[in-house]
């Protein structure tokens, strides 16, 4: 008895202590889980940047800036030293133009000379923009000492971005899907992931706005698509660009680890884009036309347009009015104090503003033509022409969509500014590691094809001239990531081959000019020579295989180069053999097949044919796509079938030869024999025959070596300074906003203790000369606030502020005291009135041979009571006679003290009710019984001392209510442990029960029982 009790104790104090460290637990792993869980999507638009997020608890979010928006001007200021984003960068951009850089991603990744950043220098013409001898790309020059690259300033805004998004979800974030124009080239594409990886972005990946707004558009329409391809077109018209492209949704069957699965599929059939028709041009020439209207009124003598601070104002105004006037046919600009304290006034129409942008409005279609004609669709195909971006809200553009495609209505069922970054954290959360998101596969499409030129070398005399051969490796609107291996068969000496850009005639003669030269990279192979010699003797050359991969950003990679060889080594195994490591296959390791999966090159035959583009949408194996990160691959119906049909054949015959022998049975055991012999000899013959040399392949590395020709990354000398420069100024502004927090706090303590001064609790605390002086000094700090230089240091402001609260500590003490106590004296008085009546249960439970409590626990608790009444009564009369204006007698530490003495000996006692068990009985005979009952009979009779006769059962002591004279209601024990009986034994005594008595499982029920052990307890009393 006595082990089972200690077990049971330790049992529930490792309970006790579980529950007390489950909660802290649960949030410690909560915590660590999901600051490596929560990821974010970045909409990197040319204005303006939204942000999505998700995170353990939290579904797809736009997350909120310091402003409360759910969007954010992608823009950053530098003035004085400092950093500003959002609304005090615009105002920048507005006082002083020069400081504030937006519009980044017309810029970023280009050469100088492109067309692109010529019109950016001609819109924004105070920019000081030089050129990067190193890498031929522009720079931002702030003043004589400091340039920025464009990448630079991007990551600055990516960072405000993530420190967003790390504030909205209060955990750490560092993994990211950004999404990027689909029109972006390869080294556009790298800028971005190299401005992410500056300020820590992991870039989960690179997503095209399109597909994301696409994306968004189809998971929530999953049960709209079928394996009939469904054509939707998402037209995008924006600050900078305007585009078209065409998706086709359709339900495929996908791999997902060992199961097939029937997932909706996106796939891009067709783009179309004009890289400078947006919303923004729009803006400018409004903005021309209003400066043109304030120079006609010749109210200054100074033009408006060499101002920039004035274009600055009208540059704004125009962008306000433009959204006006989508909804109204006129308007008013205004502009209080645009030049030379002057105001401008001037009554703008609808009319007047698409007559300014007539040939921008012609060109609102030729982005949806381009697409039709890529996809090879036809508009009566088209399910729905879905609206997107800012420029769709002017009524001509809708007005010229609704003519160019015949239709009443456009879409504008999605939200045209969060669908992009809703789309792309819904992918971050399928890339991401802590969430199971419904599967919806993409397939993104490369807008530049690229091709591969190199040197024929099988030139008749060293006089001809070798022969530049050319062959596509990603064709026009091939899908991505995929993977492709060009073989180089009948090169045996070292040699290079181009990587450039392939037939860009879709392209307009303005962007053409975006490609002076079509050049990527060049690689220079060495070691072919010295391999092809090594293993020339030994085994047939199969070519330089230089594999190729797309990855899921749409960046071109060239993972290695390789000399394969054909080798024929001994025979196969035989039949039986090869079973054998079958079975035996079962219980060991499989084999790595990475290299023996079957793989469709794109061979670089070396013979005078023209540009080769058949081998366009050749992937390796077929296509040896890399997996995704979901595991995605596309399984053909026809396919399975097709296995399934081969897998189910042998098994059936199988199945008819045992039937038949079992029918001819021994009659025909002669024949078979003979047969078996024949088969026997068939079989080893055939093996024989199967028997053929192994062929192995030798594979050499070849070392490539890489002269790029596109835009140069960021060296990594560079790439270290410029990450320590964004850190140092990082750093800069976090101490920055430590300062201006010491200040709000130290400005904010002042006027808050001024009004406190003047309430009733405070007047009630401090005499009229104490205010007074309190009122003085809180004056002088006001004051000296003011004086302070501005290079000050947060510790000045936070002295300040100690040194103040330290100077008025004894009245806040006192007036916090003063509206405390009340609550503290009504919590200690009730407390004291249960613990009273809880005294009067424990003195009827020490009472018997086996009490529940003890005496001394009983006179205890009734001591500490007679003790806090007595302390109480005292310490009020002294707190009583104190002014409130001089220190307290009764504080309210004290009283909770106190409150907490009785608390704690109170449940001590509840505790020990809790684990208390009454002791077992001696079993009682027949004869036994009807002494007992007579003997108790006689008791009951003289019994004086207010415990009820005992029937059929034990119950417990009456609990003594002072406030009634109710007795306590009769209790049927609970069974008592330790009793140790047969199965047989307890049905045996259950028989003898009558069936109204109410005995306690596994014992007898007595009528009446000795009046010694008439009082027994439970915890159930109290």
């Amino acid at each position: 008895m006595a082990v089972m009790r200690s077990t049971h104790i330790k049992e529930l104090a490792l309970l006790a202590c579980i529950s007390l460290l489950f909660p802290t637990a649960c949030e410690y792993i909560f915590r660590s889980n999901g600051a490596s869980l929560a990821v974010m999507s970045i909409d990197l638009g040319s204005e303006f940047i939204k942000i999505g997020l998700v995170k353990p608890g939290v579904p797809m979010e736009i997350v909120l800036n310091d402003e409360s928006s759910r969007k954010s001007s992608t823009i950053v200021a530098l003035r004085d030293g400092d950093r500003l984003f959002g609304t005090a960068a615009e105002a920048t951009a507005v006082k002083v133009p020069k400081k504030a850089y937006w519009y980044l991603t017309q810029i970023i990744g280009k050469r100088f000379e492109d067309p692109q950043v010529d019109l950016y220098r001609k819109r924004f013409p105070y920019y000081d923009i030089v050129k990067d001898e190193e890498r031929g790309t522009p720079l931002f020059k702030v003043d004589d000492e400091t340039t920025y690259s464009p990448e630079e300033l991007l990551a600055m805004v990516l960072e405000k971005a993530k420190s967003s998004a790390e504030a909205f979800a209060d955990t750490p974030i560092s993994d990211a899907v950004i999404t990027v124009p689909s029109y972006f080239t390869q080294s556009e594409r790298r800028a971005v992931k190299e401005a992410a990886e500056l300020v820590g972005i992991n870039v989960l990946q690179l997503i095209s706005d399109n597909v994301a707004v696409a994306l968004n558009y189809g998971v929530f329409r999953r049960k709209m698509f079928n394996s009939t391809t469904q054509y939707y077109m998402f037209y995008d018209a924006g600050a900078t660009s305007t585009s078209a492209t065409l998706v086709g949704y359709q339900m495929v069957k996908s791999k997902e680890g060992d199961r097939v699965e029937t997932n909706p599929q996106l796939v891009v059939k067709g783009v179309g884009f004009d890289k400078s028709l947006g919303g923004l041009e729009m803006t400018l020439r409004l903005r021309n036309h209003l400066a043109k209207l304030f120079n006609a009124q010749k109210k200054t003598k100074t033009d408006v347009f060499t101002n920039d601070r004035s274009m600055g104002k009208l540059f704004k105004e125009a962008n306000r009015l433009k959204k006006v006037l989508s909804a109204n046919v006129e308007h008013m600009a205004q502009v209080e104090g645009l030049l030379e304290d002057i105001d401008f006034k001037a009554k703008v129409t609808r009319e007047d503003f698409e007559e300014m942008n007539k040939d921008l409005f012609d060109r609102v279609t030729k982005p949806i033509e381009d697409a039709l004609q890529t996809s090879q669709v036809t508009l009566p195909e088209i399910t729905d022409v879905i609206l997107m971006g800012g420029g769709t809200r002017v009524p001509k553009v809708q007005e010229k969509l609704l003519e160019f495609l015949k239709r009443d209505v456009l879409g504008k069922s999605i939200n045209t500014d969060e669908a992009a970054a809703l789309g792309a954290v819904y992918h971050a959360a399928d890339l991401g590691k802590g969430f199971k998101v419904k599967k919806f596969l993409i397939k993104d499409a490369c807008h530049y094809p690229i091709v591969v030129e190199f040197e024929k070398q099988t030139a008749e005399s060293a006089e001809d001239k070798p022969k530049i051969v050319k062959r596509t490796l990603f064709g026009r609107m091939n899908p991505y990531p995929q993977k492709k291996v060009m073989t180089f068969n009948k090169h045996v000496k070292d040699f290079s081959f181009n990587v450039s850009y392939g037939d860009l005639s879709f392209l307009s003669e303005d962007d053409l000019r975006s490609f002076p030269d079509h050049l990527i990279h060049t690689y220079h192979l060495k070691g072919v020579e010295t391999a092809f010699k090594k293993h020339v003797e030994k085994a047939d050359s199969k070519g330089v295989k230089a594999h190729f991969r797309m990855d899921e950003d749409g960046i071109l990679h060239l993972d290695r180069v390789e000399f394969v060889f054909e080798k024929e080594g001994p025979p196969e195994e035989s039949t039986w053999s090869k079973l054998g490591d079958t079975i035996s296959g079962f219980f060991g390791g499989k084999e790595d097949k990475e290299d023996k999966k079957p793989t469709t090159d794109e061979t670089a035959q070396e013979g005078d044919k023209p540009e080769d583009k058949s081998g366009e949408g050749k992937t390796e194996s077929e296509a040896q796509q890399p997996k995704p990160d979901s595991g995605d691959k596309k399984i053909p119906a026809d396919e399975e079938k097709k296995n399934e049909e081969t897998t189910e054949k042998p098994t059936k015959e199988k199945s008819e030869d045992k039937k038949e022998d079992k029918k001819e049975g021994k009659k025909q055991t002669v024949k078979k024999e003979t047969e078996k012999a024949d088969n026997t000899t068939k079989t080893e013959n055939k093996t024989e025959e199967v028997k053929a040399p192994k062929v192995t392949f030798i594979k050499e590395d070849i070392l490539a070596e890489n002269e790029s020709f596109d835009i140069l990354p960021i060296t990594t000398e560079k790439f270290k300074a410029a990450k320590k420069r964004l850190a140092e100024l990082t750093a800069k502004d976090k101490e920055k906003k430590l300062l201006e927090m010491a200040k709000n706090d130290l400005e904010a303590y002042i006027y808050d203790m001024n009004d406190k001064l003047t309430d009733e609790d405070h007047e009630k605390c401090s005499t009229s000369a104490q205010r007074e002086e309190y009122s003085k000094l809180f004056a002088e700090a006001g004051e000296w606030m003011y004086e302070q230089e501005e290079d000050a240091k947060k510790e000045v402001y936070l002295n300040k502020l100690k040194e103040l609260k330290k100077l008025v500590k004894d009245l806040v003490y006192r007036v916090k005291e003063l509206k405390e106590r009340p609550k503290a004296l009504d919590a200690l008085n009730s407390m004291l009135n249960h613990s009273e009546f809880f005294l009067v249960s424990v003195r009827n439970l020490s009472l018997g041979e086996d009490p529940m409590f003890t005496e001394v626990e009983a006179t205890t608790l009734e001591k500490l009571i007679n003790e806090t009444y007595q302390w109480l009564e005292t310490m009020t009369k002294d707190q009583n006679i104190t002014p409130l204006t001089e220190k307290p007698k009764l504080l309210v530490d004290d009283i909770a003290m106190k409150y907490q003495a009785l608390d704690r000996e109170v449940k001590y006692l509840i505790n020990k009710a809790k684990m208390y068990r009454p002791k077992t009985k001696p079993k009682a005979s027949k004869n036994t019984t009807a002494t007992n009952n007579t003997k108790a009979d006689t008791n009951s009779s003289d019994s004086t001392s207010g415990e009820s006769t005992k029937s059929g059962t034990d119950e417990g002591p009456q609990l003594d209510v002072p406030e009634t004279e109710t007795k306590a209601p009769k209790r049927r024990p609970k069974s008592k442990r330790g009793e140790e009986k047969s199965e047989g034994e307890e049905e045996i005594l259950q028989l003898d029960e009558g069936e109204g008595s109410e005995g306690s499982e596994g014992t007898t029920t007595k009528k009446t029982e000795d009046p010694d052990d008439a009082v027994t307890h439970d915890a159930s009393d109290l």
